[in-house]
């Protein structure tokens, strides 16, 4: 199997693709860092001022409770209240844009980018075998076939692991460097009370949860470039899915609960953090549930097909 991953990684380093996708990965990370620090420069704020801004919004989040409004930020204000109140009573102050803490927890969302690579090279690992008619030559070895997609499928969660690693890498090195520490205190509401924890156990949450939807719609390319040898019908599909189907999910729940049942309206694992299902009685182990059952389902179709093919048609 090592010998197999290696030969898929070797086809992957030989293609001028694998080096701009990283290049563009890196290049993304050090604009985020150039960004922020000019708005930092432009809108520069210190001093007791958060203190303010804190007691402002708690006037506003009070009005809210007070007046019994349904809403999207109804469900958690009594505990946004209750931390700004933790904050002001323990000087604690929030992070804000200048801190190294802020700056990781916002490069999260670039794993959109690492999951729009991901997909591509899933979308072509199996798929260009038959493209290139390379895929008979893998099968005269004597190798099981199922070996030969499970390394491929490892290959495409390494790869994308690989570009997660200098995502975090690099935004962690340019954060110690260009950005303030800031606070490492995390601040989390439970059962009526407020809890303290470590950022780094946050952050790595929060890191899990954007790569929910990456590591299932990869797998779902990989499984469309294994059944139907298409690379580009399963990168068209994947893609649109990935950046439509979350917010359409969203829309049909306001109206049926039985969107809780479809792959986007459980891959946002944060949602349960802040106390707002998309459907009400949705759980997180519901969600878990939903997410393993999917991935098992992508890769049960992809070896079954794979594995029983008459390559030679």
């Amino acid at each position: 199997m090592g010998n197999l991953i290696r030969n898929e990684w070797m086809k992957i380093l030989h293609r001028p693709g694998t080096y701009v996708m990283a290049g563009l990965l890196i290049l993304a990370v050090i604009a985020s860092a150039v960004i922020t620090l000019f708005i930092n420069s432009t809108f520069n704020t210190d001093g007791d001022e958060w203190r303010q801004a804190l007691e402002a919004e708690n006037e506003q989040i009070q009005m809210t409770i007070q007046s019994g409004e349904e809403g999207f930020y109804t469900p958690s204000a009594e505990g946004a209240l209750a931390i700004n109140e933790y904050r002001l009573d323990n000087d604690i102050a929030p992070n804000d844009a200048s801190s190294m803490w802020t700056y990781l927890e916002n490069n999260s969302f670039m794993i959109a980018l690492v999951g729009l690579f991901s997909i591509i090279v899933a979308s072509g690992i199996v798929a260009g075998e038959f493209s290139w008619g390379t895929v008979k030559l893998l099968m005269i070895r004597p190798i099981a076939r199922w070996k030969i997609l499970l390394s491929k499928l490892l290959t495409v969660a390494t790869f994308g692991l690989s570009l997660i690693g200098i995502l975090t890498v690099l935004s962690l090195i340019l954060g110690v460097i260009f950005f303030d520490a800031g606070s490492a205190v995390q601040l989390t509401y439970s059962n009526g009370e407020v809890t303290e924890s470590n950022m780094i156990p946050y952050l790595m949450k929060i890191y899990l949860y954007n790569s929910l939807d990456v590591i299932l719609l990869t797998t779902m390319a990989f499984m469309i470039s294994a059944v139907f040898r298409n690379s580009s019908l399963a990168i068209g599909i994947s893609l649109f899915l990935y950046f439509v189907g979350g917010t359409a999910t969203g829309f049909i729940a306001m109206y049926y609960d039985w969107a809780k049942y479809s792959l986007f309206a459980n891959t946002n694992l944060s949602m349960y953090e802040m106390g707002m299902p998309l459907v009400e009685g949705m759980t997180m182990t519901f969600s878990i549930i939903m997410i393993v059952i999917y991935f098992s389902i992508f890769v049960a179709l992809a070896f079954t097909v794979f594995t029983k093919r008459d390559i030679a048609a």
